[in-house]
């Protein structure tokens, strides 16, 4: 999308990132169902700033967090009356869905590395020593 390289320059600026995007293309698309999406024809890795490390130009971590999110958040889900109505609870329900995935939520790939321990990514990352109760978050909406 064109907005990815402007937001990544405010975000990171010129050094602070290096920027890659590997661009799909597609055959032509099925007309049998709106749903369906076209056939994958092939992919172009494109540096866009910086010196990115080209084997790791991939799609799958934003595809999959993608998928995460709107599984687990209706606002995101397509075709649904789930929706804010207001931009600040839009913000709301995400950051507090983060938080509990973050700080709350035990992964199962992150346990197997701590022979296990249940580990959150919170945890993973050295934020945090242990896996937080809801009561937790509710006290930091009190303060």
């Amino acid at each position: 999308l064109a907005f990815y390289r402007p937001a990544t320059e405010r975000a990171f600026g010129w050094t602070g990132a290096d920027f890659a995007q590997l661009v799909k293309t597609f055959g032509p698309s099925q007309l049998s169902s709106k749903y369906s999406p076209p056939e994958f024809t092939g992919a172009i890795k494109a540096t866009v700033f910086g010196w990115p490390d080209e084997k790791h130009i991939s799609t799958s971590y934003v595809e999959r967090s993608n998928l995460t999110i709107r599984m687990n958040i209706r606002r995101f889900t397509r075709l649904t009356n789930a929706f804010s109505k207001k931009l600040e609870n839009h913000v709301h329900a995400v950051s507090l869905f983060m938080l509990h995935y973050n700080f709350c939520r035990p992964h199962m790939t992150l346990t197997k590395n701590k022979k296990g321990i249940h580990t959150t990514p919170a945890m993973a990352a050295g934020i945090s020593d242990h896996v937080w109760k809801i009561e937790e978050i509710i006290s930091l909406l009190s303060n």
